[in-house]
Order: structure tokens, then sequence, then C-alpha cells
């Protein structure tokens, strides 16, 4: 038996699997002029695809989105940048989840030479996967217009699900393919859980980083748990109906052991015209004594990242059963 994510999470059926509103995609380009990308290329990948997205659907062509009589409507914004709700029944906010994730190649510098293949993924949560062929023309233009110092063709794009892939465009389609909107995700059966945290996760308390010391399994949960209920409200148009404060408090009781370091990296932000010196923790969390929900949300959380600027691939880990680190 398969039961949805909210279902799991609210307690309402307990399975081996679940169905997240999240489908992984993955890229393939060609490399037509040489390229080179930086250690770590989820911003630049991130940026090449919010110029070319605006470059397309953008209609009144202002300098500020915010000031737009589209902001609201807008594909651009609903799609890279989000707006926060006017009003909300619970709280305000300032800012929510965007509707996707960069996964850039592996850390470390890549040179690409003409004919090199250069494979990364995207995440595209709720409604936003509707949005593919969107996301696919924008990267398309994005690639065979600059990235790196150089150009790169789009050759196909493919649905990654648990067991399968499947291809939804190359070139020989007009069309993106039909496909499944929902991933079906293995939750892990035992109660002791190895996450191995791959790119820099920036878990932060009054506007800072958390380094190794700071991590907790109540603020990891909480954090967690923030993002993935706003991702499904705002995305999915899925409300949990869900006690945080006693998940949260909770939370404190799970046994935690942490193998964890801090890694730098620096990036260029456009925006501020600046480069920005970014980091975050990277390494192995044991969880013990994990409840069934917890499970749930840990397998979910390797589609969503976790912590500051998963947009670009931040956060991101993967997971597995174990005993020991």
């Amino acid at each position: 038996m398969v039961v949805s994510l909210v279902r799991a999470l609210q307690g309402e059926g307990q399975s081996e699997t679940v169905a997240v509103p999240f489908v992984r995609y993955r890229f393939r380009f060609r490399v037509m002029t040489p390229l080179v990308l930086p250690d770590y290329a989820g911003s630049m990948i991130r940026g090449a695809f919010g110029r070319a997205l605006r470059k397309t659907v953008c209609m009144t062509h202002q300098k500020d989105c915010k000031h737009c009589p589209l902001y609201r409507s807008c594909p651009y914004t609903r799609l890279f940048e989000t707006p926060p709700p006017a009003k909300h029944e619970l709280q305000s906010f300032s800012q929510i989840p965007n509707a996707y994730v960069i996964e850039p190649p592996k850390w470390g510098r890549h040179f690409y030479e003409r004919g090199d293949g250069l494979d990364f993924s995207v995440v595209l949560f709720g409604q936003s996967v509707n949005d593919l062929p969107l996301v696919i023309y924008s990267l398309q233009r994005a690639f065979a217009h600059d990235v790196g110092h150089g150009t790169a063709d789009l050759i196909s794009v493919d649905a990654l699900y648990r067991d399968d892939e499947y291809l939804v465009y190359d070139l020989n389609r007009q069309n993106v393919e039909e496909h499944e909107k929902v991933t079906r995700v293995d939750v892990p059966q035992s109660d002791s859980v190895v996450i191995e945290i791959e790119t820099p996760m920036r878990l932060q308390h009054e506007g800072r980083p958390l380094g190794p010391d700071g991590i907790t399994s109540r603020n990891f949960m909480a954090t967690l748990l923030r993002r993935l209920s706003l991702l499904l409200e705002f995305h999915a148009s899925e409300q949990l109906k869900f006690d945080y404060s006693i998940f949260v408090q909770e939370a404190e009781r799970f046994s935690l052991e942490k193998e964890l370091i801090w890694r730098d990296w620096t990036r260029y932000s456009s925006r501020q015209n600046q480069k920005m010196s970014l980091g975050g923790v990277v390494g192995k969390l044991h969880f013990s004594s994990l409840p069934y929900v917890a499970r749930v949300l840990l397998a979910a959380g390797t589609f969503t990242h976790i912590g500051k600027n998963a947009s670009f691939g931040l956060g991101k880990y993967s997971l597995q059963e174990g005993d020991r680190l």
C-alpha cells in the first residue's frame, strides 16, 4: 500500500512507501564550446536559469519585480522567486521556499571540452511540475548563450523515479511527454538511520549559520519540517494538520551522533555585484530512536534539501538505514 506524504505525516497510515508530490529530473547537455564550472556550480546554474527564464516570460521589463503589476501572476516570480502571500491565517511571511532545487555536478572544479557531457538535476515541487516545459526551455536557452564562459546543447531530460527513469524530452520530441507527477519514496523501516550531508548545510540561529557543535536533533527536524510544510502548502496546495510544537519537543529525545566539519565556499552575486563567502556543515549524522513520522520526514527531505540557500542545492543529503556512522 502507498499513502500520500501528507497522510503519512499526519499519522493516517503507516506504509513502507509514500507518494511525494515532487519529481527529480536529470538534464543532459553536450558541451559545444569549452566551459568551466566552479567548485560548487549550483549558484551559477541557478543564476543562468533565472536570467533566461526572466527574458523568456517578462512582459513589462520592469527592474523590480515587486513593483510590477504582474508580480503575483507572472510565471517568473511564481517559479523562480515565489511571492509570499499577502495575507495568511496563521502568520505573516517575508519569503517562502521556491518551487525548485538545482542539484549541480558533484563538488570540485570542472573543465569541459567540446563534446563532453554535462549532467545535473532539478527537483520540482507540486504544481511547478506543470512548468517543466518552461524550465526545459529556459535552461536550454541559458546554456546556448553562456554558462561558465562556454555553451552547451540540451540532449535529453529524464524523470527519475524510485526504480526507474523515464525519458520526458529529447531532440526528437517537440513536446514534453506526459509522466507521473509524484514520486514513490521508501521509508526506512529501522528507527536508526545515517544521513550523509553532501553539500554545505546552513541551519541558522538569529541570522547566523550554525557550526557542527550547534546542530541538534531538534533544530534539524524543526528546520526540515518547516521547509517541507511550506512547500506542501504553497506549491502543492496541501496543508499539514500537524502539532508542530509536540513533534519538535519530541525531537529533542531523538539520539544523535555527529561527524561534521565546516566547509566554506565563495559565490558571485550578480544582484549585489560582489563575491559572497558562504559555508555550512558537511558530514554524517546518525539518528536513532526515530518514530515513523520522523523517518517519513527524513525520506522526503532527500528531495527538498534542508537549510538556507537550498534552491541552488545546498543542504543536500542522502539517507540509509544503519546502526553507526
